[in-house]
């Protein structure tokens, strides 16, 4: 593979740089840009090793947060740098959804698992939410070619959290050709059974029960089969979302084993929906990406 990066990460024509520090080494830093998918400034934080700043191709892994969240949540709680810093890893957390700000009016709702913070990481096709939440676009499409345009990435491999859990088992199925490795914490597996899902849903999509399944993580891969050598899931037994019923997390599993898709199921004993959980758990994911991209 060519390792080669001629491009200057100091003169990044796309991105507005907002800040940088100096950590373990590397650097973390964040970004904003004009996004045509949302039609509204998105923000996200990227961790670049030295090996990245010093123009050397990385494998990275893209990072999906859960509901109510942004681009600070993981960045700030999960503690993934120094590991990142060990393998040589890029480690990107974009923003949940678009945002309401001085020039954009971005529709919203009051419960906490609809409208801003709870994309869902699908493309609306219902008023008044189509104009803005296009988050799959976003991610797949506009910030995945805008981030291996201005950074040294060699692959790219998709994980996330809760809500964020779902959007990487439903991207990474329904795009293999884009990631090279799937993992996922405490995820939503069935969004279309889960009453968060349901309500988000009815919003974003109407009672087209279509667009609902092709929004389903584990409909999805049940649809396409197998994609990945292997997949990582964590789960805490203790998580008060799983006990009721917000996870489905057995859906998952019997997709896997219908599709044939080998799958690494960890249930963590006394463990919870928290970042204390993702902490534990962390650096596993981010050695189950590294592994992955090496065979790349």
């Amino acid at each position: 593979m060519n390792n080669s990066y001629n491009h200057s990460l100091s003169a990044s024509t796309q991105f507005t740089q907002k800040s940088v520090n100096r950590c373990f080494d590397g650097e973390q830093r964040y970004y904003s840009h004009q996004s045509a998918a949302t039609k509204t400034p998105m923000t996200f934080s990227i961790y670049l090793p030295d090996e990245a700043l010093a123009g050397q191709r990385c494998p990275a892994i893209l990072y999906l947060s859960g509901l109510t969240c942004n681009a600070d949540n993981v960045t700030h709680k999960a503690h993934f740098q120094q590991k990142c810093s060990e393998l040589g890893m890029i480690f990107i957390a974009p923003d949940t959804s678009p945002r309401s700000s001085e020039d954009n009016d971005v529709a919203n709702d009051e419960r906490y698992f609809v409208g801003q913070g709870a994309s869902y990481y699908v493309d609306a096709t219902q008023a008044p939410w189509a104009e803005h939440f296009n988050m799959q676009s976003y991610i797949v499409d506009e910030l995945y070619d805008l981030l291996r345009s201005e950074f040294p990435i060699h692959s790219i491999g998709i994980t996330g959290h809760s809500m964020g859990g779902h959007g990487a088992l439903l991207l990474g199925f329904k795009f293999p050709g884009k990631f090279v490795s799937v993992s996922a914490l405490s995820p939503v597996c069935a969004a279309s059974e889960s009453a968060w899902g349901q309500a988000a849903y009815t919003e974003y999509f109407g009672d087209d029960k279509s667009l609902w399944a092709q929004s389903d993580a584990s409909q999805m891969i049940e649809q396409v089969g197998q994609q990945y050598s292997s997949i990582l899931v964590d789960q805490g037994a203790a998580d008060e979302f799983l006990a009721d019923g917000q996870l489905q997390t057995s859906k998952l599993q019997q997709a896997c084993k219908n599709a044939k898709q080998p799958l690494t199921l960890r249930y963590q004993a006394g463990h919870d929906h928290s970042y204390y959980f993702i902490q534990t758990v962390i650096n596993d994911h981010i050695e189950h990406h590294w592994r992955m991209a090496q065979l790349s």
